[in-house]
């Protein structure tokens, strides 16, 4: 079944992507004459994740993929025929044979809107046995989307706008369908890229990389590179051997840094070698397997000299261990002594990554004023959320009929408003300069996935020239509506 092959494909053909009682309901409803009643729902949140004041509406295109697919297979139909009792009227499998999302209306924030408790991200109108059906459905779609980007863009206003923060968490994830989600939603929530391959092949969202430990302890240093000779870059000279070029290098460095020439590792030596050899135009080393300072720096040197030489620049090094900050201060030194002493300027401002469990606290450290840290890999504390696992997302009943309907409950926080809304953002003077939100590059990377491109494809009418879009334009709301 190609849903089951395709990822991107899973959520859009999975019609009983749903609670078992969702399918009771709809039962019910049919049996009482009442499956075509006109009926709206609002999907909205009580309260602002992690303690903030806002969070970041996303999951929309997801949505309307979902809904334009919406059509129960007969393996569906049987399924639920052998979950209900088994004195189910057929008639009611024939109903559901037919149900399509063809008279659904859906009414939603733009993808990547700010949003506030209790104002619907989704009003969602249509027959009353459908509609119930798609609670489950869009409240799993919305729900993660939503925190991922509001977690990624705290992360953002933390980290400040020239950062380059890198959504690192897929084998942190909660499965692979939810390390989708995190890397497609953090980057609209101001990532600049993600690792995640399947990500930038089904979103398009901005891959980036390094090497891993693992890459450097399998070498040992007797590893003798079949082709060891690199040509210079930019002129048709003759191939180096850029091995031999490399140790030749390591006998200044270790001099500078006041080392002996036994004490970088030569396994270490060897991986960023062969890396080298790999992506002569992108090298870049991972210091802290051994020791930072008494190898992987003197090593990582020596390799960028050798590339230098031939007209390569290396484009960075990764930290994963140890006072990040502190490290990349001392570094960053060492880079602008080297970069003096052998007379290759480009090194003193070569890129410094850092990644190791990062969260809110230690990115504060990292992005503060004379931080020497360009590029921060953060893999658990975005795509877990760990903070607030869940939105608390809710997908709640406001009219059948043209009728209001209240839920009153013992919990005055879980009553509900009744009848259908439009809600409008009043900007006084001062928030009428200052309601922007940053336009950090994955903001403006998918703003054809809010007012643009996808919501003008789900809403056939358009949408009004004046919207909240992703990169945060100051706005006078108003409602906007479609038919799927």
């Amino acid at each position: 079944m190609a849903a089951e092959q395709d990822p991107e494909a899973r959520a859009a053909a999975g019609p009983l992507l749903t609670d078992l009682y969702q399918a009771t309901m709809a039962l019910g409803y049919w049996r009482a004459g009442r499956a075509r009643e006109q009926a709206e729902f609002e999907l909205f949140f009580r309260g602002c994740p992690f303690g903030g004041a806002f969070a970041l509406a996303a999951g929309l295109r997801d949505c309307v993929r979902f809904l334009r697919a919406f059509r129960l297979r007969d393996a569906d139909v049987q399924f639920l025929a052998s979950v209900l009792p088994p004195d189910t009227d057929p008639a009611f499998f024939e109903h559901l044979r037919a149900l399509d999302c063809s008279d659904v209306t859906v009414r939603a924030l733009p993808e990547g809107s700010l949003a506030f408790p209790n104002v619907p991200l989704l009003q969602v109108s249509g027959p009353l046995l459908v509609v119930q059906l798609l609670e489950t459905p869009l409240l799993c779609l919305v729900s993660y989307a939503s925190l991922i980007a509001t977690n990624a863009a705290r992360l953002r206003l933390i980290a400040g706008p020239e950062k380059r923060l890198l959504e690192m968490g897929l084998r942190r994830a909660q499965g692979p369908d939810g390390g989708l989600t995190a890397s497609t939603y953090s980057y609209l929530g101001g990532f600049d890229g993600s690792s995640n391959v399947l990500a930038g092949q089904l979103r398009g969202v901005p891959l980036a990389g390094t090497l891993a430990h693992s890459f450097v302890t399998s070498f040992s240093g007797t590893e003798v590179p079949p082709d060891p000779m690199l040509a210079p870059a930019a002129s048709p000279g003759p191939k180096v051997d850029l091995t031999a070029r490399v140790e030749a290098w390591l006998d200044g460095v270790c001099a500078h840094l006041g080392l002996g020439v036994q004490e970088p590792h030569r396994g270490e030596r060897a991986a960023f070698v062969a890396y080298a050899l790999a992506f002569p135009q992108a090298f870049q080393g991972l210091l802290d397997t051994y020791s930072v300072q008494r190898s992987g720096l003197p090593n990582f040197l020596a390799v960028a000299l050798a590339l230098g030489e031939l007209g390569y620049r290396a484009v960075g090094i990764r930290l994963d261990s140890g006072d990040l900050l502190q490290q990349a201060q001392e570094i960053r030194g060492v880079f602008r002594t080297v970069s003096a002493r052998f007379q290759m300027p480009w090194l003193e401002s070569i890129s410094i990554a850092v990644s190791n469990n990062i969260d809110e606290k230690e990115l504060a450290r990292l992005a503060q004023e004379g931080s020497e840290v360009n590029v921060i890999g953060i893999g658990t504390n975005v795509v877990t959320c760990p903070r607030q696992p869940s939105l608390g997302c809710v997908y709640k009943l406001v009219s059948v009929g043209g009728q209001p309907r209240m839920k009153l409950t013992e919990d005055p926080e879980k009553q509900t408003l009744p009848g259908s809304k439009a809600a409008f953002r009043l900007l006084g003077p001062e928030a009428g300069r200052g309601a922007t939100t940053p336009g950090w590059p994955g903001a403006a990377g998918l703003a054809s996935w809010g007012p643009g491109s996808l919501y003008r494809e789900a809403c056939r009418r358009g949408a009004p020239a004046e919207a909240l879009g992703p990169a945060g334009t100051a706005v006078r709301a108003a409602p906007i509506s479609g038919r799927i």
